[in-house]
């Protein structure tokens, strides 16, 4: 079980290296513009597993404490800091610096459990931009989740703006941010449809908001089934697959619609890619980075007006972090995979 009971002054922390490895170490400080927060839960994200592999584009600083998504209670302030006091509960954005606007490559390159210690600890120092209170009525479990898969998929449906009322919103897979992006799409007030891998995950999805699902392993060409079930197609898809499931998201995109790409998956072998990716479709393809701590603000303020909950598939003790990277790893997990610090 997680130790409650741990001495003040004293801390504990995994670290990337050779895989995870634990150590005790002195209770960080707080420096100027700081605070520093007694972890509660963390969440284990794919891109920790990239970092862990050595490749995700930002490698992680050697001995990195690792994980972006964490949540904890404000215990000491740093001089200057006035965005948060004794007591609060907060997590942080994933990106360190990047408060609003577009984003830039500096800020880019600033990220939480890559090259700034992150949340698989007892104790965090959260840098004050990058802040964020969390929805009072979300247990730190749910709370946990939000800085990485919560947020995506809030900026996929919300940059640059908001769907229509009545928008079609097509998601692709049954991760973390799929099942972000059905209940955010139907708070949006849009028409949901998913795409999935079996019978099981279908039924779940429908029970989160889904108004239709397909299974990709009955029906292979579910672009030309979407477009042949709506007539004109999705305006908003979000594709947390990526390039293996690109084609068939171009084709069921609607004229003018967008295509998010949020999934890092590599093409299985022998699949084929197309030499022009948009086929005879009109729409945009883009990539985005998670999201602004002004982003997640607004996103906090949607969940707490709608009382989402985060879907939470499994909460390991801290003392079984590593298995908890090994069940995301495995594929099993429908929803969120939380390591519970403290």
């Amino acid at each position: 079980m997680p130790d409650n009971d741990i001495h003040p002054d004293h801390a504990v922390a995994y670290h990337l290296g050779g895989g995870l490895t634990r150590s005790a170490q002195q209770r960080p400080e707080p420096g100027p513009h700081q605070v520093l927060i007694r972890v509660r839960a963390a969440s284990v994200n794919r891109r920790d597993l990239m970092l862990m592999d050595g490749t995700y584009p930002l490698p992680a600083t050697a001995g990195i404490i690792p994980l972006s998504d964490g949540v904890g209670e404000v215990i000491a302030l740093g001089p200057g800091v006035t965005r948060a006091g004794i007591g609060d509960r907060i997590t942080a954005s994933y990106f360190v610096h990047w408060v609003d606007g577009p984003q830039t490559l500096a800020t880019a390159a600033e990220q939480y459990g890559a090259n700034y210690d992150g949340f698989l600890a007892t104790y965090a120092l959260v840098e004050e931009d990058s802040i964020v209170h969390v929805p009072a009525h979300l247990t730190d479990a749910e709370a946990a989740t939000l800085s990485c898969a919560g947020l995506v998929a809030w900026s996929a449906l919300t940059t640059p703006g908001l769907p229509a009322p009545g928008a079609r919103v097509l998601t692709v897979g049954s991760g973390a941010v799929a099942l972000y992006a059905i209940q955010f799409a139907k708070i949006l007030g849009a028409e949901v449809i998913s795409i999935t891998s079996s019978r099981a995950k279908a039924d779940r999805l429908r029970a989160l908001g889904a108004d239709t699902v397909i299974d990709r392993t009955v029906t292979g060409n579910w672009g030309d089934a979407v477009m042949e079930m709506t007539g004109t197609g999705a305006e908003h898809i979000v594709d947390a697959v990526g390039l293996p499931t690109l084609e068939q998201s171009v084709r069921a995109g609607a004229y003018n619609s967008t295509v998010t790409m949020i999934g890092a998956m590599a093409p299985t072998p022998g699949t084929t890619l197309p030499d022009n990716p948009f086929g005879s479709s009109y729409l945009a393809i883009r990539r985005i980075a998670v999201g602004s701590r002004t982003g997640f603000e607004a996103m906090n303020r949607a969940i707490t007006k709608h009382r989402l909950r985060p879907v939470i598939d499994r909460e390991f003790d801290f003392d079984a972090a590593a298995e908890a990277y090994d069940y995301l790893r495995s594929g099993a997990s429908f929803g969120k995979v939380v390591i519970a610090v403290g």
